[in-house]
């Protein structure tokens, strides 16, 4: 009988020393990802010119989520964004269905060296911190994306992305923006802007996940109007393998 109840305790002192150890672990895992975790939303908006703008209105949209709420509307209102010229009036607009920035300024004149093979660029840009988790996988339906999306069709990913950890998802989606401006017929702009968010942490070796969307559109010539955008998404990009943050 004492054989019986040693090779018990035995066994109860194995057990306990494993799920301590295990429960230690992940106390430790817990705590490496909560004191180490930074999430980020990085903004580029470019605009490209090859001739002179003249009475420029331009309504861009800017990055947010579905109930609104944008990481970039506060740096706007601020003018906190690198690389907004002085003489740019930006001001924000929400049409409620998406958030616009509208762009004014008398001229834009490129330096004289420009062509068509040596463009003049403006890029606006802001970098800021989330006080929250950023939603890497379902962007569409809880983080900053380029807004209104229609038409979402999900696509192969680039052959490239095979060298990105994760599983990327990729998909193609139709937004809008608004170009007004006087120019020579043949004038060449492009309009690009792009969004990521990424959540990055240290748990024994650094650790990360995020989320990349950005569109773009040749403009030639004069333009007045709306212009349908064509825009991409790549998601679920990096490691998932991680502590759930309750509230």
């Amino acid at each position: 009988m004492d054989r019986v109840i040693r090779n018990a305790l035995g066994l109860f002192m194995i057990i306990f020393v494993v799920f301590s150890t295990v429960v230690s672990y992940q106390i430790v895992v817990e705590n490496a990802y909560r004191t180490s975790l930074s999430s980020t939303y990085t903004y580029t908006c470019t605009i490209t010119t090859d001739s002179p703008l003249y009475n420029v209105t331009l309504f861009i949209p800017v990055p947010a989520d579905s109930r609104g709420n944008s990481p970039i509307v506060e740096r706007f209102s601020t003018h906190d964004i690198a690389g907004l010229p002085d003489d740019w009036t930006a001001t924000l607009y929400d049409t409620g269905k998406a958030t616009m920035v509208r762009i004014t300024t008398p001229a834009i004149v490129p330096p004289g060296r420009t062509s068509p093979k040596n463009p003049f660029t403006f890029t606006l840009s802001s970098e800021m911190k989330s006080d929250t988790v950023i939603d890497t996988r379902e962007p569409i339906e809880n983080s900053a994306m380029f807004r209104p999306i229609r038409d979402i069709r999900q696509v192969s990913c680039p052959p490239d992305s095979s060298l990105i950890n994760g599983t990327p998802r990729c998909s193609r989606y139709i937004t809008s923006l608004y170009a007004d401006y006087q120019a020579s017929p043949h004038a060449s702009v492009m309009i690009t802007s792009s969004i990521t968010g990424k959540n990055s942490w240290k748990i024994f070796e650094p650790g990360s996940n995020e989320y990349s969307s950005s569109f773009s559109q040749l403009l030639v010539g004069e333009n007045r109007g709306w212009e349908m955008v064509n825009g991409y998404l790549q998601s679920s990009i990096g490691r998932y393998d991680v502590p759930d943050i309750l509230p």
